[in-house]
């Protein structure tokens, strides 16, 4: 059976009402502290986040502060791209990545479709026997509300265990790494894509089609949607994320 939901229509949709929208652009937005946590022994010993990769967003850093890394591991190989004050990084889907802290990493996040990689779009780099079981997935992945902090720590080491291993196997030329690892990823939140689509038709989708509304309205001399113009405040929310300690812009209010 095909996991993945049969496609949207190809007629254009009809934009859905002004009423509190979501960050420009159907974007998410998430202020990062990176985690400055030293990996276990016997391990790099680096400081920093949990290793991951997304199936279907891209997602962006823009550096607020401190210094560090993002390694990545693609098809084309391992890098380790620095991170300074003032650097804007992005990358794609299926690029694995871990922050590295060398001190007091800060950056905004910006992610596709309304925040999908902070709310599912995310698969972390475990081992494949625990990738191949989804309970212990599950298990191995989740917050202990009473010790977020120990739990996060948890996840972290066993994710940088996984992607030692990966990366290892792609140095010695082994690209199989890589496609066994999205194979897995696939099959761990394939029961997930219908509710990622509907953020998607919610998030960027409606805000594409109210743009392209207002663009045909425009042309016919019609500003009208000008007078309800109105202006929003957001807030933040703080979380313990993969790679450090979040304020998630989730909260919209209309200020007037």
């Amino acid at each position: 059976m095909n996991p993945f939901p049969q496609p949207a229509s190809t007629d254009a949709p009809t934009p859905p009402p002004h009423d509190l929208p979501a960050l420009p652009g159907g974007i998410g937005l998430s202020g990062l502290r990176v985690y400055d946590w030293p990996a276990a022994p016997g391990s790099d010993g680096l400081c920093g986040g949990t290793p991951h990769l997304h199936l279907a967003c891209t997602e962006a850093y823009a550096v607020t502060g401190g210094s560090g890394a993002v390694q990545t591991l693609t098809m084309s190989g391992f890098a380790s791209t620095p991170l300074t004050e003032g650097d804007l990084l992005w990358f794609t889907p299926g690029t694995v990545h871990r922050l590295i802290n060398h001190g007091d990493l800060r950056m905004i996040v910006l992610m596709q479709n309304a925040g999908l990689p902070e709310a599912g779009d995310a698969v972390l780099t475990f081992p494949f026997e625990v990738l191949a079981d989804p309970a212990a997935y599950a298990r191995a992945a989740a917050l202990d509300p009473a010790d977020p902090e120990g739990s996060a720590r948890e996840r972290r080491e066993l994710a940088v265990s996984g992607f030692t291993r990966l990366r290892n196997r792609l140095e010695s030329g082994d690209t199989s790494a890589l496609t066994d690892l999205h194979t897995a990823a696939l099959r761990l939140v394939s029961a997930r894509l219908p509710d990622w689509r509907t953020r998607f038709e919610r998030g960027p989708a409606a805000e594409v089609a109210r743009t392209a509304a207002h663009l045909d309205a425009l042309a016919e001399g019609d500003a009208s949607h000008l007078a309800s113009a109105s202006v929003h405040r957001g807030g933040s929310v703080p979380a313990w994320g993969m790679c450090g300690r979040l304020d998630k812009y989730e909260r919209t209010e209309r200020t007037e």
